[in-house]
């Protein structure tokens, strides 16, 4: 089941995208957006409305928004492939590099994705996000699947001169327009081992990066278990697993994303995160 948030002329809701378009659920149900549906437990009703139903809008007729628009918690995890650690010169971390993204950073599919005023050094990360079902605290590697509702693709798109202003990356991570989250939700069914899928980059078509998820330093089970056990992760939570080599701001000479390009996220399994950019 692809879980999507959108925008009409009717306002705000959520629903199911299917081959033929976006069928609305928002409006039939009690629940007040995906984060309270995934709160409450009803996957299985939401799914019980759509089946069967006809699409109530063509999804080229919406604008589509990030699937989880108010997370409690966005946790971003930096170096966690070993072709990344390898192209910054890095050691390969001991433990999982975290930290945080707000949501009013974030745009959905199609939305543009905004170069600062104040930097011209945009780049690029494609990455796997994973969106908790349920309240996990100490969970344990083997039971992390059991806490995931979804994966969706992310593209976090990073102003490299102000992440490395200091040892912090945060606020390099969350001007505005510059998450990418989308294009939908795709729940737990549809993906029963992330493993096996496969990320690519393309900037105006060009492939950047390439990778298979299986190639994560720290796996979900790995950011789960270690997560928790510091926090506790609630329902809507958004985890973002980390980019491959490849990025920006390492080529010769480097490549930063400007107004008028278009970047895609495609991970196998999900789907295509499409964006262009323009200036603030």
């Amino acid at each position: 089941m692809k879980l999507v948030t959108y925008r009409d002329d009717k306002g705000e809701s959520y629903g199911v995208a299917t081959d033929d378009g976006v069928v609305n659920v928002g409006r039939a149900l009690y629940y007040a957006d995906l984060r309270a549906v995934l709160k409450e437990g009803a996957l299985d009703e939401v799914r019980e409305h759509a089946e069967g139903r006809a699409a109530d809008a063509a999804l080229d007729a919406v604008t589509l928004l990030p699937p989880i628009q108010n997370p409690d918690k966005i946790i971003m995890v930096g170096l966690n492939y070993a072709t990344h650690v390898a192209e910054g010169g890095r050691d390969t971390p001991e433990y999982p590099m975290l930290f945080p993204r707000y949501a009013n950073s974030q745009v959905g599919h199609g939305q543009p994705m905004i170069r600062p005023k104040a930097s011209e050094r945009l780049d690029f990360e494609g990455e796997l996000a994973f969106v908790v079902g349920k309240t996990g605290r100490h969970v344990a590697k083997e039971n992390a699947y059991d806490y995931v509702a979804g994966y969706a693709c992310y593209n976090d798109g990073s102003v490299r001169d102000w992440q490395r202003h200091t040892g912090q990356f945060m606020p390099g991570k969350n001007f505005m327009g510059t998450g990418a989250f989308g294009p939908w939700l795709v729940t737990t069914d549809e993906i029963p081992d992330p493993e096996v899928m496969s990320l690519v980059t393309r900037l105006n078509g060009e492939e950047m990066q390439r990778a298979t998820i299986d190639d994560l330093i720290f796996g979900v089970p790995e950011l789960m278990a270690y997560i928790t056990t510091f926090t506790e992760l609630v329902p809507g939570d958004v985890v973002v697993t980390g980019t491959t080599g490849g990025v920006g701001a390492y080529r010769t000479p480097p490549v930063w994303m400007k107004e008028g390009d278009t970047v895609e996220i495609d991970i196998s399994g999900i789907g295509v995160l499409r964006n262009p950019v323009v200036n603030e």
